[in-house]
């Protein structure tokens, strides 16, 4: 080959390499370039994820400030507990109700410093404060939150409102007995002033002494009731058979309600099939109250039911009149002392069996029938032989 066409085909050889090496360039530094404008969006990126985590601790940092001072100032103890047990953090109200700083120690040797008290859920610290104790999980540590209440003042103020109450009772339960015992008393002392008249025919005399008799009387029975309803009706208990009660409940009232020309209905039950624990003189004398108060309202030709049922392992021992009924604020009231609808009436009476119904550990209500009158109804627990 001659020298002259070899060298132009070296020439041409550089000259394409010199392409191909210029055409390999071209793409590096595009590469390179297309490189280092992702990075530089990278950066971007990270500086702006940079400032948002910043932003971030600063917000953290500033509500942990936010609950550290409230914990500081918080009118309750807040206690930390780890997954084993140990107080890990503590605020001062929790040092002050506790009357000593327990962090770091075992929550199980802390619990002995809160005695248990009467009121449910309370218990009361070594430095005689009442206090509430209340939990709540943590379920991302596995530990949980002790909760301290002072509950003292609350107590002290419920106490005192109890008292109050119970002298405001007592006032108007003392008024109303002076309202009850007044009308007798005024009658009997008129009475006995006739008596004072010297030209007093004897019959007139002997007609006068029995009035003040029959008021005297009228006295002792409003008194031995006032005493019994302070006292409690209830003395002993022994096993009662219902079907019994109910037989002696029909033959006292049985007579009682013919001569008014009323029907009488009594349910019977076999006997020893329902028997409940009870004072048999304080259930008859309460079932006695309820049936002549549906004898006094109902009126002749009308029907009184003494009916029994059973639901939820209770005994109901219902008495149906065919009277007018009771208004609403009746309906609140009618168990309340002293209050009466009655003409001559004490207002003991369904006092007195709603007392005997919780000393036998149950229950007396009263509704309207749908047909007309009212339903009193007296539910003791039955008696597992």
């Amino acid at each position: 080959m001659p020298k002259n066409v070899s060298k132009l085909l070296d020439q041409q050889q550089l000259e394409a390499a010199f392409q191909q090496f210029n055409a390999v360039s071209d793409k590096l530094i595009d590469a390179y370039r297309q490189l280092e404008s992702q990075v530089n969006v990278l950066n971007a990126q990270l500086d702006e994820a940079n400032n948002a985590l910043r932003q971030q601790v600063s917000a953290n940092a500033t509500l942990a400030e936010r609950l550290g001072m409230l914990l500081e100032i918080l009118p309750a103890g807040v206690l930390e507990l780890s997954g084993e047990g140990v107080v890990i953090s503590e605020n001062p109200m929790a040092i002050q109700m506790l009357g000593r700083n327990v962090e770091g120690t075992l929550w199980s040797e802390v619990l002995p410093l809160l005695k248990s008290t009467d009121l449910d859920q309370t218990f009361r610290s070594e430095s005689g404060l009442q206090l509430t104790l209340q939990y709540k999980d943590l379920p991302a540590s596995g530990g949980r939150i002790a909760l301290l209440h002072d509950v003292t003042r609350m107590n002290q103020l419920a106490n005192e409102l109890a008292r109050q109450e119970k002298l405001a009772s007592m006032g108007s339960m003392a008024a109303s007995l002076a309202h009850q015992l007044r009308t007798p008393l005024s009658t009997a002392m008129l009475y006995a002033a006739n008596l004072k008249k010297h030209d007093l025919k004897e019959e007139d005399r002997s007609r006068f002494i029995d009035k003040i008799l029959t008021r005297l009387k009228a006295l002792e029975g409003l008194i031995q009731n006032m005493l019994g309803f302070v006292r409690g009706h209830v003395s002993m208990r022994e096993p009662l058979d219902i079907a019994q009660i109910l037989e002696d409940l029909g033959a006292v009232f049985l007579p009682q309600c013919q001569a008014k020309g009323i029907d009488f209905v009594c349910t019977h039950v076999d006997p020893s099939a329902i028997t409940v624990m009870g004072d048999r003189k304080a259930l008859v004398g309460a079932m006695t109250n309820l049936l002549e108060n549906a004898v006094f309202f109902s009126p002749p030709g009308s029907r009184i039911a003494l009916l029994v049922s059973e639901r939820d392992a209770m005994v109901c021992l219902a008495v149906d009149d065919s009277g007018p009924g009771l208004g609403e604020q009746e309906q609140m009231r009618v168990f309340e002392p002293f209050y009466t609808t009655r003409s001559g009436g004490t207002g003991l009476g369904l006092a007195i069996v709603k007392k005997v119904a919780e000393e036998l550990d149950g229950q007396v209500t009263c509704a309207n029938r749908s047909e007309g009158g009212a339903r009193f109804e007296f539910c003791l627990p039955i008696s597992v032989v």
